[in-house]
């Protein structure tokens, strides 16, 4: 096994029990929803199952510090954004998040790992927001890192990090659905013309 700093260990052992999983509905589950503008903001909706779930709000702070866990507790050992998003020199998130989720030799939790492995931008952050909120965040170029609508349906279906959160090792529940199936809905959902609830 790798060898991980004690204090990135210790912060996972009182990892708490994998939730039941959320269901996801594809976007078959709103064609009876004759207005494609409510169709759209309905899909939005339910995208927002993902987005609001732990496995994306404690990457997505509003503040300075991500949070961990099922429960979204503060981070331990305690960590920084930086200057970079990527954590405070000589404490960088790849300091315990290696390319890979490591399950703990007690098997009582694991450390999450992708790479690359950071917080979202500030412009990005979501917790305490609505949909309606966090929509406008998406949509919003000068606020997600340039991307327009094409791209931000990259990042949703694709990005291995986004994906991550279906695959989020020993003590987390996954997000809800799949990868796969955020895919269809953010294509459903532009395509219907990117409406953000109300």
């Amino acid at each position: 096994m790798k060898h991980l700093p004690l204090l990135c260990i210790a912060a996972l052992m009182a990892a708490r029990p994998v939730l039941a999983q959320d269901t996801l509905s594809g976007p078959d589950a709103f064609e009876n929803i004759a207005d494609e503008s409510q169709r759209s903001a309905a899909m939005f909706t339910e995208i927002g199952k993902v987005l609001t779930n732990p496995r994306c709000l404690n990457c997505h702070p509003v503040g300075n510090s991500p949070t961990q866990g099922d429960d979204m507790h503060p981070h331990s050992p305690p960590v920084v954004r930086g200057d970079a998003d990527f954590g405070a020199p000589g404490m960088t998130c790849n300091t315990c998040h290696g390319p890979q989720n490591v399950t703990l030799t007690s098997g009582e939790g694991s450390i999450p790992g992708h790479e690359p492995w950071s917080l979202a931008p500030v412009s990005m952050g979501w917790v305490g927001k609505s949909l309606a909120e966090i929509c406008t965040q998406i949509k919003d170029p000068e606020r997600n890192g340039g991307r327009d609508l094409e791209a931000i349906y990259e990042h949703m279906a694709t990005d291995g990090l986004v994906g991550w959160g279906w695959d989020p090792g020993a003590g987390r529940s996954p997000a809800p659905g799949s990868q796969d199936v955020l895919g269809q809905l953010t294509r459903a959902w532009i395509d219907t013309g990117a409406v953000c609830p109300g």
